[in-house]
């Protein structure tokens, strides 16, 4: 019908006297009738299911300056990862024993990985939904909850704040590991040169002032050859822990297989804070140049954990039969204090946490600064002012906590138990059941609830019972 209306339209207007005003407006009729038949053919096919609209695709719509390649995110995990974390797996071991303690690492590790899948898929498709190209942890988990049940969608305005919290929290956390740690070492060091026994607290009070100054820089870039500078050191210095690991044959005597099951908990916060990245998966995942090679069986996050689990598994595992139940919150404290490479290492060690302070207290700056006061405090003359003394009262916070419960292995183990057994396991099987809560039925739905309900399960246990264990041990020690 539209082809016998274009040949009649072209033989009238070509007859007419207006000879090339006529030509002009039969080419502009014919072009818009053939658009007519085009878009009338096209909707037809889609109605027909013949032609797809091509769906939104985040990767695609990503603008990132200066993305990451594979492999540079693959180290990133990795040096996210080489941190006060692995240095206390040998305390873990002790904890839980070696054949439990391997054991338990590598569960717990899978777990980990499993959950870090379901939280960046369900960021993929919550995206494609949205239409946006990323989302950061905290709007994931407000999408996912606003796409679920009734109950969960009352509960989507607050979840946001509560990730936040929890990682606020964790990120203080770590902090206050750090200053823990690098005091712990600068006393050992300390007393083997002068023959004196000081108290932890002071070296705290020493390293106060130097650590508000570095948490004063305001931009990440400044901060950047610092970490480079620390994962170098790092590096070394792990070369000389695994010499003294192996420098003497290690045996399985006086070694528990199984260690006592009122401590696991404590091994269980350890292990889930040293394995555990969540914070920086998601940022890692959008900076990427080929997002969509950061999943899948041998993608840069299967590949990073296995090496991670590797390396955890091997610290713990020799560093606990090096040492035994005489191994202390780092494995650095244990190394021969009359030796100069040692103090070397535990000098290094301590300068490379001292200086990446300032980047493990970033995240906490950020979410508490831009997300909450600087919001509140509005365009405001003297913002600069409050900004600085956010930053300092963190520090000062951290610093507090420290010198409160100077106690290495404590600490990683409450603030591994508390957060990250949320962070990192209930949180992403929550976000999973909601994301796919109306398109899933059947078994499929079956499959989909109990999965992710044993997630959330061990998630609470591990939250519950760990934090209430590591606040046991911490009280007890702080009535010692």
């Amino acid at each position: 019908m539209n082809q016998f209306r274009l040949t009649f339209c072209a033989r009238q207007l070509s007859m007419s006297k207006n000879g090339h005003n006529n030509q002009a407006f039969v080419s502009d009729h014919v072009d818009n009738i053939k658009q007519q038949s085009s878009n009338k053919y096209s909707l037809e096919l889609a109605e027909k299911g013949a032609v797809k609209t091509p769906e939104y695709n985040p990767y695609e719509h990503r603008d990132v300056p200066h993305p990451t390649t594979n492999w540079e995110t693959l180290f990133h995990l990795l040096k996210g990862s080489l941190g006060t974390g692995i240095l206390a797996m040998p305390n873990a071991f002790r904890n839980s024993g070696y054949v439990s303690g391997t054991i338990g690492t590598i569960v717990i590790g899978f777990i980990c990985t499993y959950c870090i899948h379901l939280l960046v898929k369900a960021e993929y498709e919550l995206c494609r939904r949205k239409k946006v190209p990323s989302m950061n942890y905290p709007a994931v988990a407000e999408a996912a909850l606003a796409e679920g049940p009734s109950f969960f969608k009352n509960c989507a305005p607050y979840i946001g704040t509560v990730v936040n919290v929890f990682l606020l929290i964790y990120q203080l956390g770590t902090c206050c590991v750090y200053v823990v740690f690098v005091a712990s070492n600068i006393k050992s060091i300390v007393d083997t040169v002068y023959e004196t026994n000081i108290d932890v607290r002071l070296c705290m009070i020493i390293i106060l002032v130097p650590l508000i100054l570095i948490n004063w820089v305001r931009q990440l870039k400044y901060l950047a050859p610092f970490s480079t500078l620390a994962n170098f050191i790092t590096m070394v210095s792990f070369g000389f822990i695994c010499y003294y690991i192996f420098r003497e044959p290690v045996t399985l005597e006086g070694k528990d297989a199984i260690g006592k099951i009122e401590n696991f908990p404590l091994f269980f916060g350890t292990v889930l804070f040293a394995l555990e990245a969540i914070g920086v998966i998601l940022p890692l995942e959008n900076e990427m140049k080929t997002p969509h090679k950061f999943g899948g069986s041998c993608g840069v996050l299967n590949i990073s954990m296995v090496w991670i689990v590797f390396l955890y598994v091997g610290m713990g595992l020799f560093g606990y039969l090096n040492y035994g139940a005489s191994v202390l919150g780092s494995i650095t404290l244990n190394l021969p204090e009359h030796e100069i490479p040692a103090q070397c290492v535990k000098a290094m060690l301590a300068f490379a946490i001292y200086i990446t302070h300032g980047l493990a207290c970033y995240v906490a700056i950020d979410i508490t600064w831009n997300d909450y006061v600087g919001k509140k405090l509005g365009p405001q003359r003297n913002k600069l002012f409050w900004e600085y003394a956010v930053r300092t009262g963190l520090v000062l916070i951290t610093f507090l906590l420290a010198v409160a419960i100077p106690n290495l292995e404590l600490f990683i183990s409450l603030f591994g138990a508390l957060c990250l057994s949320a962070l990192g396991l209930a949180f992403p099987a929550l976000i999973q059941i909601c994301t796919h809560w109306y398109e899933t039925t059947g078994m499929a739905k079956g499959w989909l609830l109990l999965s992710n309900f044993v997630l959330i399960i061990v998630g609470i246990l591990g939250l519950v019972i760990g934090t209430y264990t590591s606040l046991k041990e911490i009280v007890l020690t702080f009535t010692e």
